[in-house]
């Protein structure tokens, strides 16, 4: 990886968080490196979506969903999650590593377990660029398979 800082984009579903917790999120992940994107729904978010987090230098994404069984959309948490494993798999197969995407799912500790989660998540995929030889991102990736 190079000298730049970690980039980490955060997808949330507009639905799990409301009013005041919502501004509080948002003010509790804003630093440096951290990109929060609302979604009307954890569901809307596509692959070729997430892979463009990638593209565009990101070393993580994390998708923030509802509750079990607590979807407006039904069945969007599902997807997400189906999504997220999907864009995992691409990731190991371009040589970018496993730990790059992670699901926070809403639970009884609310948004501070929220927090807590992406900022283990952020932690962790820290830790793993520092730790071995892995591209920091897609592009760093493409030229060091050129070279």
């Amino acid at each position: 990886m190079n000298t730049q800082s970690l980039k980490l984009y955060v997808f949330y579903c507009s639905n799990s968080l409301v009013g005041e917790e919502l501004s509080a999120f948002n003010q509790k992940l804003r630093s440096e490196g951290i990109k929060a994107l609302s979604l009307p729904c954890s569901g809307k978010l596509d692959v070729p979506y997430l892979m463009k987090a990638f593209e565009t230098g990101a070393h993580g994404a994390a998708i923030v969903m509802c509750e079990p069984n607590e979807c407006r959309h039904l069945e969007g948490n599902m997807r997400a999650q189906k999504r997220a494993q999907a864009v995992a798999s691409l990731l190991e197969e371009i040589g970018l590593g496993q730990g790059r995407v992670t699901v926070v799912q809403r639970d009884a500790d609310g948004m501070e377990g929220m927090i807590r989660k992406i900022n283990a998540f952020r932690a962790q995929v820290s830790a793993r660029l520092h730790s071995n030889n892995t591209p920091g991102t897609v592009a760093e990736n493409l030229i060091k398979s050129d070279s």
